[in-house]
């Protein structure tokens, strides 16, 4: 289960959006469907990730909700071989997220919007 707790805490005041960006950044390939929002390239790089806070949206019991936009890297991995000419040139790519953050326990879940 993924809690940020600082953003849950952050809520309503006036760092909450630089909270939740930077938060949200240190959960990487581990906790945010990046891989699964891949379109140009087969493997997927966090390391030059930016997201951009899309919408907010305030729910009646506790939650809020936040769609972002997340700018990263890819590669189209060759067979890794000495002699494979295909260079690991990284592809920028794109995906929307779906943030859902309960205020009470900061419990968040994440998901990738499908186009």
């Amino acid at each position: 289960m993924i809690y940020l707790a600082k953003s849950a805490n952050a809520w309503g005041l006036q760092n909450f959006e630089q909270t939740l960006t930077e938060e949200v950044s240190e959960l990487g390939l581990n906790h945010l469907p990046l891989q699964q929002g891949l379109s140009s390239s087969s493997v997927a790089l966090d390391h030059n990730l930016k997201l951009l806070i899309l919408d907010i949206t305030p729910d009646k019991h506790q939650l809020v909700i936040i769609k972002m936009g997340a700018f990263y890297s890819g590669i189209i991995s060759g067979c890794s071989c000495s002699d494979d000419p295909s260079p690991t040139d990284e592809v920028n790519e794109y995906c929307e997220l779906l943030l859902s953050i309960n205020l009470d326990n900061a419990e968040t879940t994440i998901q990738l919007l499908e186009e």
